[in-house]
């Protein structure tokens, strides 16, 4: 038996339409190559389809088991034509995100509010990119965008810059560094330092101040929300270095202070990776406009 895509939607405007006639309206056929095509579907079945000189015309229990057949499979098959359109037009699509940045959570959320609304079709996932190497995901297309402030030279990948935060130093307002103007390295050495749960290589206070200067913290508290940092921060249970935007939108009291690190301060630039193949897609265009954009929201707010 050869059951075919059309044989299944024959049986099923049938069902519907009550009749030949209305059927091949639905099908957009003759009522003449209508009844081939049930005379041809019985033939390959090798069974009755339809009551005979009932009206409405009406399915026979085979028919109905096929019916039942047709209306699980055709809106999966109608489905999966929409999704092919919608990524024909660039309208849908999958865009699952890693992220080696942890305070990232803060600010992607709202980008990624704002994006919905225009691309509902769109199949949005995040994955914490820190228990798994994220941008040889992005490689072998596990995952479709990185964000990262670790730029490598990797074929078919490309990094856009999305935009500068400086990494800032919080202690309480009663903390003796409190006074300084800036702090450096040596500062450290007797300070319970407050971090996020990820490895060193991920956190700036290590990669841009103290491994340079081969200086340790008296010790290190790992605590996975900022909010709570921040609170732990301003008891003055330790200090804390944060992405400046960071501090400014989960502002909590006003019993912390920030400083510069060194008295240059440092910038760092935070990147989003994709497929080269990818970078021409609308709705990442997009989301690459509002990832630049939601950060200058934040520090004008």
């Amino acid at each position: 038996m050869h059951i075919e895509f059309r044989h299944l939607k024959t049986i099923r405007a049938i069902h519907r339409a009550g009749g030949l006639a209305k059927a091949a309206d639905l099908l957009h056929i003759t009522q003449s190559a209508l009844s081939h095509q049930i005379k041809g579907l019985e033939d390959q079945a090798g069974v009755e389809l339809f009551v005979r000189r009932s009206k409405p015309l009406r399915l026979s229990a085979a028919g109905h088991r096929l019916l039942r057949v047709a209306e699980n499979i055709l809106p999966e098959i109608e489905a999966l034509e929409a999704e092919f359109d919608g990524l024909r037009e660039g309208s849908a699509g999958r865009l699952h995100i890693a992220i080696e940045c942890h305070a990232c959570f803060e600010w992607l959320f709202p980008v990624l509010e704002a994006f919905r609304k225009t691309w509902g079709e769109v199949d949005v996932d995040i994955r914490p990119g820190l228990a798994f190497d994220a941008l040889p995901a992005l490689q072998k297309e596990d995952v479709d965008l990185v964000i990262s402030s670790d730029p490598e030279d990797l074929p078919g990948i490309i990094f856009k810059p999305l935009f500068d935060y400086e990494p800032v130093f919080v202690a309480a307002s009663q903390h003796p560094l409190a006074q300084k103007t800036y702090v450096e390295a040596e500062d450290f050495r007797d300070e319970i330092l407050i971090t996020y749960p990820v490895d060193r290589s991920r956190l700036d206070v290590f990669t841009e101040l103290l491994t340079p200067a081969k200086v340790e913290p008296r010790s290190i508290r790992q605590v996975e929300l900022t909010a709570v940092i921040l609170l732990l921060v301003a008891s003055n249970r330790g200090v804390a270095v944060l992405p400046d935007w960071v501090v400014r939108e989960v502002k909590t009291s006003t019993d912390y202070v920030t400083r510069p690190l060194t008295k240059s301060g440092v910038t760092k630039r935070l990147y989003a990776a994709i497929r080269e193949d990818d970078a021409d897609k609308p709705y990442m265009a997009h989301l690459l406009r509002l990832a630049r954009e939601i950060p200058v929201r934040l520090q004008r707010g």
